[in-house]
């Protein structure tokens, strides 16, 4: 006899119901009927309810034994059919492909109606997982169409969430249509719909994730990262864990690209998968922890974690997927400087191989890859026609697959001596680019975007240095250089959830300072930071994109608003560092030697500062600077010195050389330096409006910085029409509403770079840090701003010379200029320095201006350091050097 409830209900069933809706209760539930006599048929339903629900919270290796039991359990040809179709989907699931498909094709003979078309639907999922799409829409088709017809919801809705999900891949990967694919997203959306009315609330979470699957595949970034954050809370209220989910997000981060974050990602869902027992998902997690390695450089790792997934996705039966593993080993080959005939023959095939199971993007960039390698080994036909199918890409697809396929155009162009049309082919890779990064609202995002215009703007570049033609390499270099900065902002909305998100990191980085200062335990404060740091990115990544792009500047446009000035903007050529110089409406070209000299002067220039401010003030260490100096000065100026004259100057640099400490270069030193993320973005400070400001100055002092207390009071002699915060009134708060629509603004407070993610970098407010996030949802602009805190000039630097931190942000709202500092610096020396500053722009001097003059005032000691009582303490030290130096003025100042 089946046990029975005193309601009839069969517990074995109820149990089996019970799985999606509630997996702990169905393995009680279930557990209880194997304990009391039963039949064979319950004891069968009942293994099989606690086989799936296993599954559900990732215990592969108990669903399959319990599963297994199921099959043995009953002799009735339908339980055994039903127990072997589920053992087949779970069977999938760890990676055993072969098996499970032997084990659903058993059980489809022995079932009907509903039944059958579930082992369909079940079919499907195995025959997707093994990459024979076409095959798995049919199994589905047929489920869904089988559910309806028997009025079976659960069976239609689960049916539609699985066609949807395969649709989209479909669409993104095969048809190559940017929208959304036929009928995907309808089916998730009815899926959805069917689970929730069922009260299957975690399966409708599942389909909204999928939902944003879909939409991360077309190409909607802002809206698969809104749609992953909203899940994400309905898992953690349903406190069931989702460890493979992590590899959707890891491809939405890959797509953007934010590598750091998706290598961090990979790594940890290689741990999670591997510690279930996930064999077909760990193998997916070990080829994106080789994609996102190939991307980030590490080439063995790359290669080798490449090879490790291959060699599982081969005994998984999943051959499609053994060649995408593949395509990452040979690209790794390519990026280490293999150039054979037999690595060549290995990428072109690959790439074959990766369109016809479903890879177009992968095989895009192998086929590229294969036409630049075959070109070097002199095959020309090869490379011309390799290029040809690649360039059929620019059609259709994503953003970035189209972009892809008009370098592609332009390189094939190139071989062929025709290199207007190459650079027509490359403009309009950029334009599509352009497009895509507009619809990425939130900075990160933007900023981490420019990742993919890299070659084509390398390429442009090449070409129009190769004309020596320097108004044209100056059109170029601006082309792709901090774009974030070239759009106009998009105000993030008032967001209730991350205000409070804000507020409450501020609230635990407090207390994290405090328990580290007090020596007290900070592990689970770390955790508490990080998993707020995780939510507030999560919240600003789902900002809708739109906005304005601002052209790049001509020359003519440049000389009018540069007037005396002159403007030198450094480009990377290749090994090479070359500069475009702009003086009274003339451009002209410079080489200016080894990119990696500079950088490697420029590096020892600032750790020799560093060691000036932290360290001590040695004889030595001072010639070390003064050494430093003088060489990456000649590097950078001496080409260029009749024409710098003693005229104000503009740099824009690139990469490291955004940290360069630029007074403190010979050539700087009393000269009104202004540097700027890219020419376009100095025009569009230059041209903001610089009359005053109804609202007063904005005086701040930080906590736990008594000089700061210090330079207020003093700043208040020199502005005495200025509002001072300090002590307890200096909260976030408080400063950010006196920050909206300051003409000048003063903040002297503890700072903190955050090269992981720049705009987590802070200032030290009394109630905890304010970050750089905080100052974006600023609505007015402060004119002016000056940070009197260590490093808060410092930017991180992404691809394409985009910036993060202080510094983009502010002239991203529409700061006109920010004086701020690119080194630590003594809070007991600046009071002098900044008394003098804010003394010659109250008397009219423009802040660049007035920064070179107070600084050479400082160092000759005219200015010299200022002790609490207000009095001069003396000459400068070798740290007084270092802290003049250390202030940089950026925007148009």
């Amino acid at each position: 006899m089946a046990v029975r409830t005193d309601s009839g209900v069969d517990p074995a069933q109820r149990a089996l119901d019970s799985v999606q809706r509630y997996p702990h209760d169905a393995i009680s539930i279930a557990r209880q009927v194997l304990a009391s006599p039963s039949d064979a048929a319950a004891r069968s339903t009942a293994e099989r309810a606690i086989g799936l629900a296993l599954r559900e919270l990732n215990d592969l290796p108990g669903a399959i034994r319990h599963l297994r039991r199921a099959v043995r359990a009953s002799a009735d040809p339908r339980l055994r059919a039903l127990a072997r179709m589920s053992l087949g989907y779970v069977l999938a699931s760890s990676g055993r492909t072969t098996a499970a498909l032997r084990a659903v094709t058993l059980a489809l003979p022995q079932l009907t109606g509903a039944d059958a078309g579930r082992a369909r639907m079940q079919r499907g999922v195995v025959l997707h997982y093994r990459g024979r799409f076409d095959e798995a829409v049919r199994d589905y088709d047929v489920a869904v169409s089988i559910a309806q017809r028997e009025r079976d919801p659960l069976l239609e809705a689960r049916a539609r969430n699985n066609r949807g999900l395969l649709n989209a891949h479909l669409n993104a990967h095969l048809n190559g249509e940017p929208g959304p694919g036929p009928g995907s997203d309808d089916d998730l959306h009815r899926a959805a719909a069917i689970f929730n009315r069922l009260g299957l609330d975690l399966a409708a979470a599942d389909a909204r994730w999928n939902s944003g699957i879909a939409a991360g595949q077309r190409g909607d970034v802002a809206g698969a990262l809104h749609c992953f954050t909203a899940v994400d809370a309905e898992y953690r209220r349903l406190a069931v864990p989702r460890p493979a989910l992590l590899l959707d997000r890891f491809e939405l981060l890959l797509s953007v690209p934010l590598i750091d974050e998706a290598v961090s990602v990979a790594g940890t869902a290689v741990t999670e998968l591997s510690r279930l027992g996930m064999a077909s998902d760990l193998a997916e997690a070990l080829l994106a922890q080789a994609r996102a390695a190939l991307l980030a450089g590490d080439l063995a790792t790359a290669a080798e974690t490449a090879a490790a997934a291959r060699s599982r996705f081969r005994r998984q039966g999943r051959r499609a997927w053994a060649t995408l593993a593949r395509h990452v080993e040979l690209r790794a080959a390519y990026a280490r400087g293999t150039r054979t005939t037999a690595l060549l023959a290995s990428m072109v095939r690959t790439a074959d191989q990766l369109d016809a199971t479903g890879w177009p993007g992968p095989a895009l960039a192998t086929r590229i890859e294969a036409a630049r390698l075959a070109a070097g080994l002199g095959r020309q036909a090869r490379a011309v026609e390799l290029l040809r199918i690649a360039a059929l890409a620019r059609r259709r697809g994503t953003a970035p697959r189209r972009a892809q396929g008009w370098y592609a155009l332009a390189l094939r162009h190139r071989l062929a001596g025709d290199e207007a049309r190459a650079v027509r082919a490359l403009r309009r890779g950029l334009a599509v680019l352009d497009g895509h990064r507009a619809s990425l609202g939130a900075t990160e995002l933007r900023a981490h975007s420019g990742a993919y215009g890299q070659e084509l703007a390398a390429e442009g570049l090449d070409i129009v240095i190769g004309h020596g033609a320097p108004a044209q390499v100056l059109t170029w270099a601006e082309r792709w250089r901090a774009n974030a900065l070239r759009m106009r902002r998009v105000s993030p909305p008032a967001d209730p959830d991350l205000a409070t998100a804000l507020t409450e990191l501020r609230m635990v980085s407090a207390a994290l300072e405090d328990a580290l200062l007090a020596g007290n335990p900070v592990q689970a404060l770390r955790g508490s930071q990080a998993r707020l740091e995780q939510r507030i990115r999560e919240l600003t990544r789902g900002v809708d994109g739109g906005g304005e792009l601002l052209a790049p500047p001509g020359a003519a446009q440049l000389a009018a608003a540069l007037g005396d000035a002159v403007l030198l903007e450094l480009v990377a050529h290749g090994e090479r560092l070359r500069a475009v110089l702009v003086r009274d409406g003339q451009v002209t070209l410079h080489d200016l030697g080894s990119l990696a000299d500079a950088v490697r002067t420029a590096r020892l220039h600032r750790f020799g500062l560093r060691r000036l401010v932290t360290t001590g003030d040695g004889a030595d260490a001072r010639a070390g600077v003064a050494h430093t100096a003088g060489a990456l000065d000649r590097q950078l100026f001496d080409p260029v010195r009749g024409q710098l004259a003693d005229r104000p100057l503009v740099v824009v640099p690139i990469g490291e050389l955004h940290a360069v400490a630029w007074s403190g270069l010979p050539s700087c030193a009393g000269r009104a330096v202004t540097v700027t993320p890219s020419a376009t973005a100095w025009l569009r400070a230059a041209d903001a409006p610089v009359t005053g400001s109804p609202r007063p100055p904005v005086l701040v002092a930080g906590p736990r910085l008594p000089a700061a207390e210090t330079e207020v009071r003093q700043l208040t002699a020199v502005l005495p029409d200025a509002r001072a915060l300090t002590g307890a009134a200096a909260t976030a708060e408080r400063v950010t509403e006196a920050l909206n629509g300051a003409g000048l603004a003063h903040i002297a407070a503890h700072g903190r770079f955050r090269a992981d993610n720049p705009l987590f970098s802070t200032l030290e407010l009394a109630d905890g840090p304010l970050t750089a996030y905080e100052l974006e949802r600023l609505t007015s602009p402060p004119g002016c701003v000056v940070l009197s805190a260590c490093d808060s000039g410092l930017a991180g630097v992404r691809p394409g010379d985009e910036v993060m931190g202080f510094t983009a942000v502010l002239l991203a709202l529409g700061t006109r200029c920010l004086i701020a500092t690119v080194l630590p610096v003594p809070a007991d020396l600046t009071t002098s320095l900044m008394l003098e500053l804010h003394r010659r722009m109250r008397a009219g001097d423009r802040p660049a201006v007035a920064l070179a003059g107070a600084q050479q005032a400082f160092l000759a000691g005219a200015a010299g350091p200022v002790g609490p009582d207000g009095t001069a303490a003396g000459h400068p030290t070798g740290a007084g050097h270092a802290t003049a130096a250390a202030f940089v003025c950026f925007g148009a100042g």
